[in-house]
């Protein structure tokens, strides 16, 4: 899409279109679904009842299809009044085409959200591998759609988009159906109701609405970013687009994977004595660490090979690269900070505590505004190309808030738990680790060759000639295979981490 689209206003179209429908999804369906849903249902299989649980999950479907159906209408209904309001400084065309595509988008929301049930079943029976792995069959389906529409029948602009959007829409409909053979075999005594005196039905929801409030106020603060970056120069919402795909790579892959984990585990050890669960945070904590600070080390140094190597071909012009890095370095300092405080929150929804997490939620998206804000104008007067850096304000505004938020639920845990958190000699040996695989990063980058298309490199020697669209790819992937090495050698020299299987294991006990 970014050959097709480059920072355009249609891929400024794409971002906020699929963001609403996004923001609905992340309000009814995965984090906040299996927050309060996978304490409720994990706890009946621990205790052996077995029918509850089949009972308590046919209600929790039959509730949430209601729900998203009803709320994936309405939307339908409601954007071509929405969406004028919402940019109003966009014109009418513009404006048109978003309001077509966010109405094919609600129904795709409705079925994901119910794909994000099925996830909550697999992962309180410890079945992580499917759940995760089914998102891919959505994205296949979009990318198939896109190559073959724009590539072999030669679409292009509105109508490419469109066909884009009707590929999201089958794409949520496979990413539900290749669970649904995984979780049918689980389920005993299932039947769909709407029956909210089903036992453990009242304490879901009980729990699901501070839940939404709290998780639901972050993805609405993105959301709302998405206005404020729609005020800049055309373009500016797609560069916030394209920087949060990778943003959020390693958050997902190591972040959201970990909490998930943890939560079933911690939702078994509601009863078991403080410095049990301490200790579980606290490995949490070692794994974010090991898992992220690299990450992050990655995305401050390489993250101009990375954008690209992934986007710069097409439509995307070698002057929005480093409009897109400077982005997603501001949102990279921001990364630890996001990806403790879902670990920190799993720990307060397994302890049943779902308000803090919102309180603190809220004040992360307050904050997050006024910084955003304040920085956004200020920076918008630098530019490359016709491009301008204001979108790199609002990313600076939410990794500010990020780290407010978990320096705040750190504090109000450990009036619970007592201490916690990765151990500083773990925390020290991971900083150094990552010093030393920079340093061999940057020397990577500068001997195989820069973003800067020089010919003295040793990438560009061996592909620029005969392959130059691989240069920018081959160049980030090299560099960061250097970076990676380098750290996990010298931590396994340090003593530090664990192997890759135990990392990555099927269930935070086992690692």
């Amino acid at each position: 899409m970014a050959s097709f689209f480059g920072a355009s206003g249609l891929m400024d179209v794409w971002f906020a279109a699929t963001k609403i429908p996004n923001v609905i999804q992340n309000l009814l369906g995965e984090g906040t679904l299996s927050a309060s849903v996978i304490p409720v249902y994990s706890e009946f299989l621990e205790e052996g009842r077995e029918e509850e649980a089949g009972r308590f999950a046919g209600a929790v479907l039959g509730i949430l299809m209601a729900v998203a159906g009803g709320a994936a209408l309405l939307g339908v209904l409601l954007a071509p009044v929405f969406m004028p309001l919402a940019f109003a400084q966009w014109d009418a065309e513009k404006v048109g085409l978003a309001t077509d595509v966010v109405q094919v988008l609600f129904p795709m929301t409705a079925v994901l959200v119910v794909s994000a049930w099925a996830l909550s079943i697999l992962n309180s029976h410890r079945r992580f591998l499917v759940s995760y792995l089914a998102p891919v069959a959505w994205n296949a389906v979009i990318i198939s759609t896109v190559v073959a529409v724009g590539f072999g029948l030669g679409w292009s602009g509105r109508q490419l988009l469109l066909a884009a959007a009707w590929g999201a829409l089958g794409g949520g409909v496979l990413q539900f159906a290749v669970q649904v053979p995984y979780v049918v075999p689980l389920l005993q005594h299932f039947r769909i109701t709407v029956d909210c005196s089903v036992s453990g039905v009242g304490e879901a929801l009980r729990n699901f609405v501070p839940v939404v409030a709290a998780r639901g106020a972050v993805n609405i603060g993105s959301l709302l970013d998405i206005f404020v970056a729609a005020y800049l120069v055309e373009g500016a919402v797609a560069v916030l687009g394209y920087a949060q795909i990778l943003y959020v790579l390693p958050i997902s892959l190591f972040g959201m994977s970990i909490a998930a984990s943890e939560l079933p585990e911690l939702s078994r050890q509601r009863k078991a004595p403080a410095t049990e669960v301490a200790l579980q945070v606290s490995k949490a904590l070692e794994r974010i660490h090991f898992l992220l600070i690299p990450s992050m080390v990655a995305f401050l140094l390489l993250g101009d090979l990375f954008v690209g190597g992934l986007y710069q071909r097409g439509e995307f012009s070698p002057a929005t690269t480093p409009v897109v890095y400077a982005v997603l370095a501001a949102y990279t300092l921001g990364i630890l900070a996001s990806s403790g405080s879902r670990v920190l929150s799993t720990a307060f929804y397994a302890m049943r505590d779902t308000r803090t997490p919102a309180r603190m939620a809220y004040l992360r998206v307050v904050v997050s505004l006024v910084v955003g804000i304040s920085l956004m104008f200020p920076l918008d007067r630098f530019e490359s190309g016709v491009l301008h850096f204001g979108a790199a304000g609002l990313a600076l505004g939410a990794s500010v808030a990020a780290w407010l938020e978990y320096i705040l639920l750190r504090r109000r845990l450990r009036r619970v738990l007592g201490p916690h958190g990765p151990a500083s000699s773990v925390r020290n040996r991971i900083l150094a680790a990552s010093a030393v695989a920079s340093v061999a990063a940057v020397t990577a980058k500068r001997v195989l060759g820069s973003t800067v298309p020089v010919h003295d490199g040793v990438i560009n020697n061996l592909l620029g000639d005969s392959m130059p669209w691989l240069v920018q790819p081959a160049l980030a992937a090299s560099t960061a295979v250097v970076l990676g090495v380098v750290y996990l050698t010298v931590t396994a020299r340090m003593g530090v981490g664990a192997p890759l299987r135990q990392l990555l294991g099927r269930t935070s006990t086992k690692s």
